[in-house]
């Protein structure tokens, strides 16, 4: 299986500015994921000519699509997309907005997979350290995360988390890191890569065979992050 997580920057490239939501549909064609999780996905906004981003990312890759409303524009808004190419068993949405900061949020999905039930935590984290850490406390000390806690689980997005300061904190809820070293997955900015902001922890029985950042032209383009890769495994309980 494949996932894909990245910060699309509302379909606006880094360094021309311009507009052009084709270069991600085919950024993300070209990798062939399974499951895709995008940060900063605009809906009828004017900066994306009102736009509804989810519905067409979703038309396209004819995935099943859950879209969390975080931050609002005008009379539209951006925030987090989760699209299945297999079926959603379940949804949940949890603020983390800390203090009078942007807003931000975690989407629980249970994704009804050809190798089980597997529960995909996707979130975009704030720009403080102090912040984020009081954003992960909350994630996994939130009722509607522990209510998946037999699942195996899968946690990615945008962390915001330059000195790789939160490994620690997933660890102590049982999670490991797979995008470490983080020399290793530099996403931003696209154009000159010099902070390993995505990222990627699991927990459970989940074996992730290859974790890769996408440096194509392409994707150096398309956004002002480049997108994270993974390819995975949930190994069986009866072995």
């Amino acid at each position: 299986m494949r996932l894909l997580s990245w910060n699309i920057h509302k379909g606006i490239g880094g360094r021309d500015r311009r507009y052009a939501l084709g270069r991600v549909i085919d950024c993300i064609e070209a990798e062939n994921p399974d499951l895709v999780c995008l940060q900063e996905v605009d809906r009828l906004v004017r900066r994306s000519r009102f736009d509804d981003q989810p519905r067409l990312l979703a038309r396209a890759l004819r995935f099943h699509s859950f879209f969390q409303q975080n931050v609002p524009v005008g009379r539209g808004s951006y925030g987090n997309l989760v699209l299945s190419r297999w079926p959603v068993a379940s949804r949940h949405r949890i603020a983390l907005r800390h203090g009078r900061r942007k807003p931000r949020g975690a989407q629980l999905a249970v994704v009804d997979s050809p190798e089980g039930l597997l529960h995909l935590v996707h979130t975009h984290l704030g720009l403080a350290e102090r912040e984020r850490r009081w954003q992960i406390e909350r994630l996994l000390g939130h009722m509607l995360f522990r209510s998946a806690d037999r699942l195996p689980s899968l946690l990615v997005g945008d962390f915001n988390d330059w000195r790789d300061s939160l490994a620690a904190d997933m660890g102590a809820g049982g999670f490991r890191q797979v995008t470490s070293p983080p020399a290793r997955f530099r996403t931003f900015p696209a154009w000159l890569a010099i902070g390993s902001l995505d990222k990627a922890f699991v927990r459970g029985p989940i074996d992730v065979r290859h974790a890769r950042v996408v440096r194509t032209s392409l994707a150096r383009t398309a956004s002002d992050h480049l997108p994270l890769i993974l390819d995975f495994h949930v190994r069986s309980s009866h072995g």
